[in-house]
């Protein structure tokens, strides 16, 4: 039997809370994703699709394997994943780790740059550039989206049909 001994001065219980935090925010979008949800707040309430609408349903069907899929949800599937899933892996990472004492030197964050500032307003436009076209017919038309209210009536149907 192995066994581990814990420094109580050197074991940073703060990470473990804010690791804590972070698996429990995770289970819940696993639960609201298991759930189908509708977690967009401007198609739940409003039933307008935002310009973002479709990229959880591409991600998944990319991850299946279904690349016209994934496309047909969202064309921008490719860029805009990845690059959420990165800055939410990096966000997560750092926030566990907790603050680290600064330092003297000036660190300039590569997200201050006026490149990465550049590219993300570039890709602004294109994601608005695709929302608007796909109210104009392009790309498949809008995402479909549900409401909560639907997606409130739609359980109860299936809860009716359920019960005896």
């Amino acid at each position: 039997m192995v066994r581990v001994t814990v420094n109580p001065r050197t074991f940073d219980t703060g990470a473990l809370r804010r690791g804590c935090v972070v698996l429990g925010l995770g289970g819940l979008f696993a639960l609201i994703v298991a759930l189908r949800l509708p977690f967009c707040p401007m198609a739940g309430v409003l039933g307008v699709p935002c310009p973002g609408c479709g990229l959880t349903r591409a991600t998944f069907a990319l991850v299946h394997g279904d690349v016209h899929g994934a496309l047909h949800l969202h064309p921008l599937v490719f860029v805009i994943a990845p690059l959420f899933l990165g800055a939410v892996a990096s966000a997560a990472f750092s926030y566990v780790r907790g603050p680290r004492p600064r330092s003297n030197a000036v660190a300039k964050p590569w997200l201050a740059t006026p490149l990465a500032t550049a590219l993300a307003m570039g890709l602004l436009a294109l994601t608005l550039g695709v929302w608007v076209a796909r109210f104009c017919g392009y790309f498949g038309g809008p995402a479909p989206v549900q409401t909560i209210g639907a997606w409130a009536a739609q359980a109860r149907a299936n809860a009716s049909v359920l019960t005896p």
